[in-house]
């Protein structure tokens, strides 16, 4: 039974919510935390992740710090370091360097000791290799600035969260949405939200928003990211309705970050409108550095080998949904199927096998349209383009790339000539939206005057001002983790005082 009354109530139970509860109990405040979901769908976006975690480590002993690591794969890994200042590097190069100098600054430098901290509450980490290693001159060789991630995935993630909440007796009510904040002109007082159906009024002194971005309402996407947004999957939960943002705008939070963007990627065409627990995201198709993709045309749009996956994925959505009819075909020939991730091999997967490309080309024409004349010329121009002096290396941006094609493909360019030839069908799904709420480095969710709104703040997503236009791989989790402790901390303290 909720109570009339806490110290602090959090809105969302991801990731960052669930931090930032955990924070606020060790604050010695008493913690409500609010899911919209049914208790079958509970974790947020968190739950339908890899639960890659993107975090400075200076080498293998700031690992060992996080993880066990057997003798073996100590022997048998090179896990090499990511230095703060690479982090800062990345941060700023894919965000075309707009990211808000003093939140980049705390997610960086607060994110080892974050995941230290979550350690301490019970959540397991471990080396991902399945994802970010590949086998080169007998070694396992991590790439792209990720080792770890929580151990079991998002699942796992958001399962020893929800242990560490249920040990330390925080409250959390399922099936229970925030629609508006109790505020006045002394700030923020507490939440109206809807409980199983029924409108209920609840008092804090502190109230947190950790529920999510806007990906998961149609409209709003197409408001703001622009048409044919509308047509988009959404990878993870159906509850990111941007209720949180709105909640907050509507008593004069100021709207911040890159409203016009979002973290999108290579999503199989098939996949649901939202996504599926039981496939969780291996819906994703993620190998494309070692294939070409086509639009219905025939014809290549981007340089799939630009940079390591980490780097181009989650911008490469945006412009598979801008081909006609919203999808890409993956072309993969035998070679380089052995580096495919686990997700080409799961059963619900839209693909099509053949010995020559011609076959290839009438049987994806069966799933979706695709000029075949076109389509062949491109596979024969590619393969006249890819570059033979350089040797292959998945391991490194190998510059194996292509000559007097456009666009060109930078890395990891092998011909499209050893059957079987295999063509995987994608669409846009969207991950989370940018834009949302300004907070200063206490994560207080400031007013249009930027001045601290008393009683609120925010954490995750619904952040703005991080990312803008791309992301580093992994760096979204860490981001809930890092702002979700950083609001748990602050608003506990100020609910005691």
């Amino acid at each position: 039974m909720v109570a009339a009354e806490y110290d602090v109530v959090v809105v969302g139970a991801g990731n960052a919510g669930m931090c930032a509860a955990l924070a606020a109990r060790a604050a010695g405040a008493r913690v409500l935390v609010l899911e919209a979901a049914p208790f079958d769908e509970r974790g947020g976006n968190s739950r339908y992740t890899a639960g890659a975690m993107r975090f400075v480590y200076n080498g293998v002993d700031d690992l060992l710090k996080l993880c066990d690591l057997s003798e073996t794969e100590l022997k048998t890994s090179e896990f090499g370091s990511y230095t703060s200042d690479q982090y800062y590097d990345d941060l700023g190069r894919l965000t075309d360097y707009r990211s808000h100098p003093d939140l980049a600054e705390l997610l960086i430098t607060k994110s080892q000791e974050t995941l230290l901290w979550m350690r301490g509450q019970g959540v397991r980490f471990a080396p991902m290799y399945s994802r970010q290693a590949f086998k080169h001159e007998g070694k396992f060789r991590f790439w792209g600035g990720l080792a770890l991630e929580a151990w079991g995935g998002g699942p796992g993630l958001i399962d020893g969260l929800y242990k560490a909440a249920e040990d330390r007796q925080i409250e959390i009510a399922y099936e229970a949405a925030g629609q508006t904040l109790i505020a006045d002109d002394d700030g923020v007082h507490g939440v109206v939200a809807k409980l199983s159906g029924k409108t209920t009024s609840i008092r804090a002194k502190a109230v947190i928003l950790a529920c999510g971005g806007f990906e998961s309402n149609a409209e709003m996407r197409t408001r703001y990211l622009g048409p044919g947004w509308d047509l988009a999957k959404v990878r993870g939960t159906r509850f990111n309705t941007g209720a949180g943002i709105n909640m907050a705008l509507e008593i004069g939070a100021m709207p911040y970050g890159n409203w016009s963007g979002c973290h999108a990627v290579g999503w199989d065409l098939n996949a649901p409108e939202f996504g599926d627990l039981a496939v969780g995201d291996n819906f994703q198709k993620h190998s494309y550095p070692f294939a070409i993709m086509v639009n219905a045309d025939g014809v290549r749009f981007c340089d799939e080998g630009a940079d390591f996956r980490n780097y181009t994925y989650a911008k490469y959505g945006r412009l598979i949904l801008a081909q006609p009819h919203q999808f890409a075909w993956q072309i993969f020939d035998k070679k380089t199927v052995h580096l495919q991730r686990d997700e080409y091999r799961i059963r619900r997967v839209t693909k099509v096998t053949a010995a020559t490309i011609e076959e290839l080309a009438d049987k994806m024409a069966e799933y979706a349209p695709v000029n075949k004349p076109r389509f062949l010329e491109t596979i024969r121009r590619y393969n006249e383009a890819v570059r033979e002096d350089v040797p292959y290396n998945p391991t490194a941006l190998d510059g194996k790339g292509t000559a007097g094609i456009d666009p060109p493909k930078s890395n990891w360019a092998v011909k499209i000539d050893t059957p079987p030839f295999e063509a995987y069908a994608t669409t846009c799904g969207v991950t989370f939206t940018f834009g949302g709420l300004k907070v200063d480095t206490s994560a207080r969710v400031l007013d249009t005057a930027e001045r601290p709104i008393s009683g609120l703040y925010g954490a995750g997503e619904l952040v703005g001002g991080l990312f803008y236009f791309n992301y580093p791989g992994g760096t979204g989790l860490v981001s809930g983790s890092v702002f979700g402790k950083i609001a748990g901390t602050s608003a506990g303290k100020a609910s005691k005082r």
